[in-house]
């Protein structure tokens, strides 16, 4: 077994004096370059797949290990700030109308709002740990790491639906937001119970996968992240996709209003899209990730 992990480690070295070696040598076109435009060449150029993997993982391990309450204070905050989505697209509904040309690619803009209030913010939503808590796992598969990442998993999504469900009981109880708004929220949500469970299953795993590749993309975008999370989370809200943690406010405010029982909100709903997004965004795209870089470590 030592002779297996010093062969392996030995490999290993191999590819990183290798890649060192790349580095260090000038392309045709370098060798007429100044030291100073040398190192603008490479300030300008691309991360590659290896280092973003290695931003995403040492992120995973991070999180990982913090502590439950900050998890948890973390999660419930990313709730309540996800569910800024469905109350800014029942905004633009109410103010355009239900039979505007162009509702729905208008309205779905309103949907990046919640995420990026959430991940610039640094808070726990549970869709972006599908993937960054689970390549440290896939990196060393321990009985330890399994069990921090499942307690990880349990804390985050627990306090994501409570602080979509406080949202939800404010909306429909609290008096905050006015009787169109309010009317555009049921709207928006009766669409989504309309579905059936098999189809929020289906809808979820582009979903869970658009989710993982923007927080792979996050770290070569070099100052554009609001416009790689609008884009992408758009594209979830145009394209008729579902997510859990936002859409479990749109349920949850139809059972504050009467109109589901909770069960069915959660067994019919809630349950098939977390599903999807956990297929979409760990059994996909963390698989894909992680076997693309896999032979370069």
């Amino acid at each position: 077994m030592s002779d297996e992990k010093t062969a392996q480690e030995q490999e290993s070295r191999a590819r990183l004096q290798d890649r060192e070696s790349r580095e260090q040598t000038p392309t045709p076109s370098e060798k007429s370059l100044t030291r100073k435009e040398r190192d603008s060449v490479a300030e300008h150029g691309n991360l590659s797949p290896l280092t973003v993997y290695s931003v995403v993982l040492r992120e995973g391990e991070d999180e990982l290990q913090r502590p439950k309450t900050s998890l948890w204070w973390s999660g419930v905050a990313a709730g309540v700030g996800i569910s800024t989505s469905v109350l800014v697209e029942g905004i633009i509904r109410s103010n355009l109308g239900s039979d505007h040309a162009y509702l729905t690619l208008i309205e779905s803009l309103g949907y990046a709002f919640g995420f990026v209030l959430v991940i610039l913010c640094r808070l726990q939503l549970f869709t972006e740990n599908t993937i960054t808590v689970v390549l440290p796992v896939l990196a060393d598969p321990t009985r330890n790491r399994f069990y921090c990442a499942a307690r990880l998993w349990g804390i985050v999504l627990a306090a994501n639906l409570v602080g979509t469900f406080f949202t939800a009981a404010i909306g429909v109880h609290g008096g905050l937001i006015t009787a169109d708004t309010f009317a555009a929220i049921l709207e928006i949500s009766r669409h989504l119970a309309e579905l059936t469970p098999f189809e929020t299953f289906l809808r979820g795993i582009p979903s869970g996968f658009f989710i993982a590749a923007m927080v792979w993309m996050l770290p070569s975008a070099k100052g554009s992240e609001v416009l790689v999370i609008v884009m992408f989370t758009w594209l979830i809200a145009a394209g008729d996709f579902t997510h859990v943690i936002a859409g479990s406010n749109e349920i949850f405010t139809l059972v504050l209003n009467g109109e589901m029982h909770i069960f069915t909100g959660l067994a019919s709903h809630i349950a098939p899209v977390l599903i999807g997004n956990i297929l979409g965004g760990t059994g996909l795209f963390a698989m894909l990730a992680y076997g693309q870089v896999h032979e370069e470590m």
